[in-house]
C-alpha cells in the first residue's frame, strides 16, 4: 500500500529507521561505529546521527597564501559564538589530520553555511592542503565550535583588537557579527600586522569598515615598517590601557603583549588566543597504553594491537580477526597507528573521536587505546 503523499516523507523516514535498527541488532558488535547505518553515509553523509561532517561549497582566495572555505555543516551543527574556532579533520595522503581554525562567518547565515579562513604556512600539511588542494564538494570532519575568545554577552564600550598574520581571523568573525556605526556601537581600534600589503587578509573589508566609521584601523606592514614594538603601544593607541583587548597572532607577539599588560597592571583586560596544534610523527612500533586498565606494552610495527593487548592480559573485543566483522573496533584516544593491510596511517589527539580496528592495526609510534 502506498502511503498518501502528505505522509510519505514521514513514512519513508520511519521505514528507513526501522531497517537500520534491525540491521544493527544483527551486527556482531553493538559498540562499533561501523554498523550498517554507516552505509547510509554514502547516500547522505551530512544526515543526523553521524559523526559531524561538512561539505565544502565554495573556496574564495584571500591572498597569495590564504583562502576562505565555505562549508555546509551536517544537521547536527550547533550555532557558534563569534570568535570561536572549530577543529577540522581532513585525510591527507592517507593520514587523518586535525587542526583548529577560527570561524570567520556570520552566525546563522541564511544558507546555513559556516566559513573558515586558512593561511598556508611553510611545511603546514593541513593548511597547504586546504588552501592549494581542497576542492568544492569535498567532505571534511568537524567538531562543534569551542573557545572563549569571544566578546561575551555585552561587548565593552572600548575595544582593542591586536593581531598579526592569520590572528585576524577570529577578530573578523567578531567584527562581522557586531552592529554597524551608531551611538550604541563600541569604539573599536584594530591594529594588524602583516609582512606586506599583499599579505593583509581581509584588507579590503577592514578598510571599508574604517571608511564607514565602524573601526579605526592601524596597518603595520612589517617588511617595510618593522615589527610592532609592544613596549611603545601607547604611540599607536594612546588609550590602550582603557580598552578591553583581544590579541591573537604569533607566539612572540602574544608573549610581549602579556608581559606588557602584566607590567601595567591591566592583565585582567587582556584576552589572548593561542593555537598549539599537536604534531604527531608516525614511526614503526611504539608504546601502547590501554587507558582503562592502565596496561602499557611495547609493540613492534608488525604486531597487531589486538595481539599486543591480549599478550599483556587486556580483555580485547574481537571477532573474525581479519578486519571484516568490525568486532574489534576501539577508540584511539591519541597517537598514531598503521593499517597493516595498506600502510595507511591514522592519527588522533584527545577529543578527535577516532576509532580503529585493532586486529589489522599496529602501533606507528606511541598510542593510547580506550581499553
Amino acid at each position: 500500500m502506498t502511503p498518501p503523499a502528505a505522509t510519505r516523507p514521514a513514512f519513508v523516514g520511519a521505514l528507513r529507521d526501522r531497517m537500520v535498527r534491525f540491521a544493527e541488532r544483527v551486527t556482531v558488535s553493538l559498540t562499533t561505529p561501523l554498523v550498517p547505518a554507516d552505509y547510509l553515509d554514502l547516500i547522505d553523509p551530512l544526515r543526523d546521527g553521524t559523526n559531524l561532517r561538512g561539505r565544502i561549497v565554495a573556496i574564495h582566495p584571500e591572498t597569495r597564501d590564504a583562502a576562505t572555505l565555505v562549508i555546509k555543516p551536517g544537521r547536527g551543527w550547533r550555532p557558534h559564538v563569534p570568535g570561536q574556532y572549530i577543529r577540522l579533520g581532513v585525510d591527507v595522503d592517507g593520514v587523518r589530520q586535525w587542526r583548529a581554525y577560527s570561524l570567520t562567518s556570520k552566525v546563522n547565515r541564511h544558507d546555513g553555511c559556516i566559513a573558515i579562513t586558512v593561511k598556508a604556512i611553510p611545511d603546514g600539511v593541513v593548511s597547504n592542503y586546504l588552501v592549494r588542494r581542497a576542492t568544492v564538494g569535498a567532505l571534511v570532519h568537524l567538531d562543534q565550535a569551542a573557545g572563549d575568545f569571544t566578546l561575551g554577552d555585552q561587548p565593552p564600550r572600548k575595544i582593542l583588537f591586536l593581531t598579526a598574520g592569520s590572528g585576524i581571523t577570529p577578530v573578523m568573525g567578531m567584527l562581522r557579527n557586531l552592529s554597524g556605526a551608531g551611538e550604541q556601537a563600541p569604539d573599536i581600534v584594530v591594529v594588524h600586522s602583516a609582512p606586506t600589503i599583499e599579505d593583509f587578509i581581509f584588507r579590503g573589508e577592514l578598510r571599508m569598515m574604517a571608511r564607514q566609521g565602524r573601526i579605526r584601523l592601524v596597518e603595520k606592514h612589517t617588511d617595510i615598517d618593522g615589527m610592532l614594538d609592544v613596549a611603545r603601544i601607547a604611540d599607536v593607541v594612546d588609550d590602550f590601557a582603557e580598552r578591553e583587548t583581544w590579541a591573537c597572532g604569533p607566539t612572540g607577539l602574544l608573549d610581549a603583549v602579556e608581559q606588557r599588560w602584566a607590567v601595567d597592571g591591566i592583565a585582567d583586560r587582556l584576552h589572548t588566543e593561542r593555537f598549539r596544534p599537536t604534531v604527531i610523527t608516525p614511526g614503526d612500533g611504539g608504546t601502547v597504553t590501554f587507558t582503562k586498565t592502565g596496561t602499557v606494552v611495547d609493540a613492534d610495527g608488525a604486531q597487531t594491537l589486538l595481539d599486543a593487548g591480549e599478550r599483556a592480559g587486556v580483555l580485547m573485543p574481537s571477532g573474525c580477526r581479519m578486519g571484516i566483522c568490525f568486532g574489534c573496533v576501539t577508540p584511539l584516544r591519541q597517537g598514531a597507528v598503521r593499517d597493516l593491510r595498506n600502510g595507511d596511517i591514522t592519527t588522533a589527539t584527545p577529543g578527535d573521536g577516532v576509532k580503529i580496528q585493532t586486529c589489522v592495526s599496529a602501533a606507528a609510534g606511541a598510542c593510547e587505546l580506550e581499553l
